[in-house]
C-alpha cells in the first residue's frame, strides 16, 4: 500500500524543462555551440555538477561550461522573474487530494534547495511538504537511486511503501533502482520500451495519478 508519494520537480511539477531549453538554446548559440541541444535528454534529471561532467566528456575539457551555465541560468532566471514560475496541469490537484488523504509527501530534486525553495514559496505550497530534498545534498546524481532513498529515509518509510512521479529518463532509472513504484507524466520524453519495463504508469497529467493512487 501505497503511504508517500516523492515527486521531482523541474518537468513534473514545474514546466521549467521547457524553459531550460530555450536558455540552453540561446546559450548555444550566444557561444557557437549549437550541437548542444543534442544531449539535453541525457543531461534532464542531473545536478549542476553531474551535467559538468557530462559536457566536458562529450565536447573536450575546453568547453566553456560555467560560460554556457551562465547565460542559460541568466534566461530562466529572468524568465522566471517575468512570468513566475510555470505549473504543470494538475499540481494544486494533486497536492490538495495526498494531503487530504494523509500521505505523505516530499520533492526529490536535482536542483539546489535555494531554488527550490524560491520556486515553492513564489506559488505557497512549501506547506505540502514533509521532506524537501535536494541536488546539492547528496554526492551522488541521478539515475543513482541516493536521492530517492533519502526521500523515503527521512520520510521513515520503505521505499516499497512509496510513489515517485517523474518525467525524465534518469529520474524513472533513479526511482527505479531504489525499489519505487513509479509514475511517468511526460514532459519532453515520450516513454520507450525500456522505460516503460519500469513503470507502474503513465498518465499525461499530475491529476491523473490521482485514480493512480486509487486504484492501487
Amino acid at each position: 500500500m501505497i503511504k508517500a508519494v516523492i515527486m521531482d520537480m523541474d518537468g513534473t511539477m514545474f514546466d521549467t524543462e521547457r524553459v531550460a531549453a530555450e536558455g540552453w538554446e540561446k546559450a548555444g548559440e550566444t557561444l557557437g555551440c549549437g550541437n548542444v541541444m543534442e544531449i539535453l535528454e541525457k543531461a534532464m534529471g542531473l545536478t549542476a555538477a553531474a551535467e559538468e561532467k557530462l559536457f566536458l566528456k562529450i565536447y573536450g575539457p575546453d568547453f566553456p561550461f560555467h560560460d554556457f551555465r551562465k547565460i542559460s541560468g541568466e534566461y530562466s532566471r529572468d524568465y522566471i522573474k517575468k512570468n513566475g514560475v510555470p505549473v504543470k496541469e494538475g499540481l494544486f490537484e494533486l497536492l490538495d487530494y495526498l494531503k487530504q488523504n494523509n500521505y505523505k509527501i516530499a520533492v526529490a530534486t536535482s536542483t539546489s534547495r535555494s531554488t527550490t525553495l524560491r520556486y515553492f514559496e513564489s506559488i505557497n505550497i512549501i506547506g505540502y511538504f514533509d521532506q524537501i530534498i535536494c541536488g546539492d545534498m547528496l554526492e551522488k546524481s541521478k539515475p543513482d537511486p541516493d536521492i530517492y532513498l533519502k526521500a523515503c529515509q527521512a520520510l521513515q518509510i520503505p521505499p516499497e511503501e512509496c510513489m515517485a512521479l517523474e518525467d525524465s529518463p534518469n529520474g524513472i532509472l533513479a526511482a527505479y533502482r531504489a525499489g519505487m513504484k513509479t509514475v511517468m507524466i511526460p514532459d519532453r520524453v515520450a516513454p520507450n520500451p525500456e522505460l516503460e519495463k519500469m513503470l507502474a504508469a503513465c498518465v499525461p497529467t499530475l491529476k491523473a495519478v490521482i485514480q493512480v493512487l486509487e486504484n492501487q
